[in-house]
């Protein structure tokens, strides 16, 4: 059913263009797709106001979860260019590229990546977000955000070619905020004590950073991004923090005070801030763009760990 509607929602919005005629259907913005929110903040940086971006999955958005709808539909419809993530990551883009009968090209931006082994499968049995042998989460390192970034810059090229220049400078200038913002990261890191550089998270999606940058992320099993974490989950958290001295927990989505009270008050471990990673926040919010979470991040870390 869900297919069906997807695939009448394209249809319409393939007919709107079509009685628009010539004059109407050229636009003046490239029409873009960004499958998640941190890509939409990339294709910002590169495209600037030559593009006009539509996100699928906006801030604080759980991708894994996602459900396409049908306006989700129309927006590949009426698109020229698609960036997706890869590496399994949107398991559901196929069949919404396919619904939406879009004739857009689809950009995989972590195209050249070194795809690190997956280990949510150990703890995620028959969870919708089992990714199989491939860790997704590249972009938590930023070397793989460069490649983001240059795949991006070609394929906005390759459909709007008089604007080939203007992304190549905007991705030039943002490349080198990106030299800068891992140089920070790292610098950040090397603050901290060798000793105390490992955390407990609830979701395995910081591989990437901690292979970067030399911290060492648990994720006990079976918590998930799709549940709220169980009396169970609690229990095997706070074992692994005992048996590893992990000095700092971080949990996503968990708000409930007294749960964090507890692992504090049965491990002595340091519970730290929100870590974003699959998501930016709102605008406003501390990771509105990729450059803010990754700082977000690390001062989180920072704080929890040095001290």
């Amino acid at each position: 059913m869900i297919h069906r509607r997807l695939v009448l929602a394209a249809g319409t919005a393939a007919l709107g263009l079509a009685l628009c005629g010539p004059a109407t259907a050229q636009q003046a913005k490239l029409p873009v797709v960004a499958s998640f929110s941190i890509l939409s903040d990339l294709l910002r940086e590169v495209g600037g106001d030559r593009v006009e971006i539509a996100t699928l999955v906006g801030p604080n958005g759980d991708a894994h979860v996602y459900q396409p709808s049908p306006a989700d539909a129309k927006r590949l419809a009426g698109a020229r260019l698609v960036v997706v993530n890869g590496l399994g990551f949107e398991g559901w883009l196929d069949r919404l590229v396919k619904a939406s009968g879009t004739k857009a090209t689809v950009a995989v931006a972590a195209r050249g990546v070194k795809p690190l082994e997956s280990k949510e499968d150990d703890g995620h049995k028959g969870h919708k977000h089992d990714h199989g042998s491939v860790d997704p989460h590249a972009w938590q390192d930023v070397a793989n955000v460069k490649l983001y970034v240059a795949n991006i810059r070609d394929a906005l090229a390759a459909a709007d070619p008089d604007g080939k220049d203007a992304y190549a400078s905007r991705a030039s200038a943002y490349l080198a905020k990106l030299d800068a913002l891992d140089a920070e990261i790292r610098a950040a890191v090397a603050r901290i004590p060798g000793d105390r550089r490992r955390i407990v998270t609830s979701h395995d999606a910081f591989a990437y950073f901690g292979k970067a940058y030399g911290i060492t992320f648990v994720s006990p099993q079976g918590v998930s991004t799709e549940a709220e974490v169980s009396a169970k989950n609690v229990a095997r958290i706070i074992r692994q923090i005992r048996a590893d001295k992990i000095p700092a927990v971080f949990i996503e989505n968990v708000s409930d005070p007294r749960l964090m009270e507890r692992i504090t008050k049965e491990t002595g471990a340091k519970v730290g801030g929100r870590l974003y990673s699959d998501a930016l926040s709102a605008q406003d919010g501390p990771a509105g763009t990729y450059i803010d979470m990754m700082r977000s991040n690390i001062r989180e870390l920072s704080t929890a760990l040095s001290s």
